[in-house]
């Protein structure tokens, strides 16, 4: 797969997801949920055995529980894709199977991030990229490219991977995550890079990884790792309240002040679209954490949502 120019990977602005975002006429609980500028909160996946007993309905049948999880989370974030291929049928069903405003983020294949070289990634990305996401369409949301613990920052290697990365897919504009897991990617100079190709970086609780709140592009992607099984909702009240606060801040254009950053950096005052991820940590607590998020951004699920 050749390189992309600079100028154009990841440069055009989301406008299938943000489509995907629009309320379906009769729904107004959904408008609540973008009344801060389009927060999202979800789960990665969506069968899991341990909520068979503490999401979904008993006796729902597995084949429901998508439809079921997508009328009662914003977003969901697709792991299956990190570990094999799967197929542009698949792709489509989950589409069909999900509200019109629901939307996937899509976990990148490891056969594209865990290599000693990332520039020679060429063909695992693509293959990744024509397997079927543009199916999604505009429920189709960014795309995480996930790197190892022990992945380190090389600018030159890091950038040439960037350059990769395509701007769109069968008409589907895509934009782009950095989940980067080695300290050495605190750097301002990792910074620059993310900005340079408009990708933004994961934001992490987790005290296992790099944790920078540092703003790398148009939108904003946290995953939430340290839920508690001690707890109903994973968070307790307070840490609920404190995400809630934190991602108002980000939809409205702000910087919230009680994160960690490199760089003493004021972002431009415009709106963003936030993905919130309650994922790992007490995973059987993560469908109750999010809605108790959600709950408190003024999202409630449609009247359809337990038909």
């Amino acid at each position: 797969m050749p390189a992309r120019p600079a100028a154009k990977a990841a440069s055009t602005p989301a406008a299938p997801a943000a489509a995907a975002a629009r309320p379906r006429s009769g729904t107004p609980s959904r408008k609540a949920a973008t009344a801060a500028g389009l927060v999202r909160v979800g789960i990665g996946g969506w069968n899991y055995a341990p909520w068979r007993d503490n999401f979904y309905p008993a006796k729902l049948p597995q084949a429901r529980e998508l439809a079921y999880a997508s009328r009662h989370l914003s977003a969901i974030e697709i792991n299956s894709t990190y570990h094999g291929t799967q197929k542009r049928t698949s792709f489509a069903k989950w589409r069909d199977e999900t509200p019109d405003d629901f939307v996937f983020a899509v976990k990148a294949s490891r056969f594209a991030t865990n290599r000693r070289v990332l520039a020679e990634s060429g063909d695992s990305i693509a293959r990744f990229i024509d397997s079927g996401i543009a199916e999604l369409g505009r429920k189709l949301g960014p795309v995480v490219w996930q790197f190892a613990p022990t992945k380190q920052f090389d600018a030159d290697d890091f950038e040439a991977f960037l350059q990769l990365l395509p701007a769109s897919v069968e008409g589907v504009t895509l934009r782009h995550v950095l989940e980067v897991r080695h300290d050495s990617f605190r750097s301002p100079d990792y910074l620059k890079l993310a900005r340079k190709y408009k990708a933004a970086t994961v934001f992490t609780d987790s005290p296992r990884f790099p944790s920078m709140a540092d703003l790398t592009a148009d939108f904003v992607y946290a995953r939430l790792m340290e839920s508690s099984e001690k707890l109903k909702t994973g968070y307790g009240p307070k840490a609920l309240d404190q995400w809630a606060a934190r991602a108002r801040a980000w939809a409205q254009g702000a910087q919230p002040e009680d994160l960690p950053m490199l760089e003493d950096r004021q972002p431009a005052a415009r709106k963003r679209e936030v993905f919130l991820f309650f994922i790992n940590g007490a995973k059987e607590r993560a469908p109750a954490a999010a809605q108790a998020l959600l709950e408190r951004l003024g999202w409630t699920p449609p009247a359809d949502a337990d038909a």
